[in-house]
């Protein structure tokens, strides 16, 4: 073989022997308390999914939609007010997990207030355009307090548990780790998302995908899905298992900020849908767009979205189902 020749072969074999580049895998997360924290600490998903993750660390919600939207993550964590906001400016998303109901793991906590009446020129700080927003807005409505008549700051959760910490705020409409902060130093909870709920402003928490990196990476995303709805399910199975001293509450703690101690307590903040739940009509199969449109409907009144006329194109139950199969 000429030396011409064995250069060529020798590229020819080191170009075939080259392993396959991993398709890339950018998400977005947030520091909140929830079963999903044990498989990204433990590498889960990067084994299940077979790609090379990036997992970036916001402070909310609008955050992540905004990240979605310039096209830095692919997937995110965020709850169901923004996303709300995010599918009525049209972005191109869709739900592909609904995580569960948010009740006790968001709440509004308060210092020198004992009545809905006395909040009336208080300080309330809360991330804007979130769930706990929503919820404050929907709070104030069901007591017949103006939003004008409440001083509202628009903070991130770890510039919620500073200005508290200072003095710079009466209280606040957030959510755990950051609200167990609060009550443990002095804060009192006036209402949380769960008693909201019973007032017709029903809040959860989803992961949203890029419709684009869907259509390309459906294996992907379907693997996503699959690890996501396995580590909820054994949470699921045996929260007992989930205590303090357990590997799975230090996991979250390291991720989190939160106590180990306090992780089971804050688990039970939020009401978990399984994987053999997304596809059914209670979630993505059908109340999570209905639920969806009655958020905009809210924000529209507010002043703050114009709601469309279907979020169904928002809603995507096909990995759920796959990934059940």
């Amino acid at each position: 073989m000429t030396p011409r020749l064995l250069v060529l072969a020798s590229a020819l074999f080191s170009a075939t022997a080259l392993p396959a580049l991993a398709e890339q895998l950018r998400i977005g997360w947030q520091q909140i308390v929830e079963p999903a924290r044990v498989a990204q600490a433990g590498g889960k998903y990067e084994s299940a999914t077979g790609a090379e993750i990036e997992w970036k660390l916001f402070g909310g919600g609008a955050d992540v939609i905004a990240a979605i939207a310039s096209g830095a993550i692919d997937i995110g964590y965020v709850g169901s007010s923004p996303l709300t906001a995010a599918a009525s400016q049209q972005l191109p998303i869709q739900t592909v997990y609904v995580v569960g109901n948010i009740a006790e793991a968001e709440a509004l906590a308060v210092k020198g207030v004992t009545s809905p009446e006395q909040i009336k020129g208080k300080t309330i700080a809360t991330p804007f355009v979130s769930t706990a927003h929503y919820s404050l807005l929907t709070a104030l409505k069901h007591w017949g307090v103006a939003p004008g008549d409440v001083k509202l700051l628009n903070l991130r959760p770890q510039e919620i548990g500073a200005a508290w910490e200072r003095g710079d705020i009466d209280g606040a409409y957030v959510w755990d780790p950051v609200l167990n902060q609060i009550k443990t130093s002095g804060g009192t909870v006036l209402a949380d998302s769960k008693q909201v709920a019973d007032w017709g402003g029903p809040t959860f928490d989803a992961w949203i995908v890029r419709k684009d990196y869907a259509e390309k990476h459906p294996d992907i995303v379907t693997a996503f899905v699959r690890t996501t709805g396995e580590v909820t399910d054994a949470y699921l199975a045996n929260p007992a298992a989930w205590g303090p001293d357990s590997a799975e509450a230090q996991e979250i703690a390291k991720l989190t900020g939160a106590p180990a101690a306090d992780v089971p307590a804050l688990l039970k903040g939020y009401a978990f849908a399984g994987l053999k739940d997304q596809g059914s009509e209670q979630f993505l199969g059908g109340a999570t767009a209905q639920a969806i449109k009655a958020t905009a409907a809210f924000l529209e009144e507010q002043g703050s979205a114009k709601a469309l006329d279907d979020y169904a194109p928002y809603v995507n139950a096909s990995f759920a189902i796959a990934a059940g199969k």
